[in-house]
């Protein structure tokens, strides 16, 4: 079959608010905390446990991914349940970048904040997302961002001059952090020189959206983050005029698009912000 374009001719907010519908269909069905923590029995190539919920998620998501390609577009999919999915013949540089539900915890707990994020990308790394999308299920929000044509939260462009607050001592009002495993709270002993208040969301997509609206006033994980997590949101922060490193790697924003665990994820209202985050130890 002959590609009726580029992949990203195709109507990814069309396919990503259709996922959204899947997905909802999958959550109605499983209510309760105790449906909704059944496993599958499987590990994702992400390598966390899949849930059922998860499962159904993913499915929601390829379904459209299905469609896409049945009318000729072409891309790999990389998704934190299947890797790599390859809708072509492998040539093509356009990646879709997916995370069914970022927030598995959250969602299974029945807790808000849990999101659907998919990125589109023409080339390996951060760098190269073109467009974004962020569902958040817990907020009934919807992010979304086009590369060079700025960020917007539920139709409303955001205000890329939004800045970071500070309390009167000069420290950050509030930073939020993620990944936060009781063993690496001491990893993060530094931020109290940064920031008055830290907030725990559950979830890296949302939390970054958070810094996009300047909602807070940067974000970190204290742990390496995987693509399928961060690269939706961290488009979205930049097109809202924020600062997004990925720190161990080489450019900030080399951070490859696939399933792997690299670099944490550091984003803020701005660039002094940013380079004084990024300086914090992470496990």
């Amino acid at each position: 079959m002959q590609p009726t374009g580029t992949a990203l001719d195709a109507d990814w907010l069309g396919a990503c608010r259709g996922a959204v519908e899947g997905l909802r269909d999958v959550l109605r069905t499983h209510p309760g905390t105790h449906q909704r923590a059944v496993e599958t029995g499987d590990r994702g190539e992400g390598g966390d446990r899949t849930l059922v919920i998860d499962e159904g998620a993913e499915h929601a998501v390829f379904a459209q991914l299905d469609a896409l390609h049945a009318a000729g577009h072409r891309f790999t999919a990389v998704s934190e349940e299947r890797g790599e999915v390859v809708y072509g013949d492998g040539t093509d540089d356009i990646r879709v970048v997916i995370d069914p539900i970022d927030g598995s915890l959250n969602a299974k707990r029945l807790l808000p904040h849990y999101a659907l994020s998919i990125a589109v990308a023409d080339g390996p790394t951060m760098a190269d997302v073109a467009f974004a999308y962020v569902y958040d299920f817990g907020a009934g929000e919807e992010w979304t961002a086009t590369r060079d044509e700025g960020a917007q939260l539920d139709g409303q462009l955001l205000d890329p001059s939004l800045p970071e607050r500070r309390a009167l001592d000069g420290r950050l009002e509030l930073l939020g952090i993620e990944q936060a495993d009781p063993r690496h709270i001491a990893a993060a002993a530094e931020l109290h020189e940064l920031s008055r208040r830290l907030r725990v969301i559950g979830a890296i997509a949302v939390t970054l959206c958070q810094v996009a609206a300047a909602r807070l006033d940067g974000m970190v994980s204290l742990l390496n983050c995987r693509a399928v997590d961060a690269a939706a949101a961290q488009l979205i922060v930049r097109e809202a005029g924020g600062f997004v490193s990925f720190p161990r790697c080489d450019e900030p924003l080399a951070a490859p698009l696939d399933v792997a665990a690299r670099s944490p994820v550091v984003a803020a209202r701005s660039a002094d912000t940013l380079a004084a985050l990024a300086c914090v130890p992470i496990v």
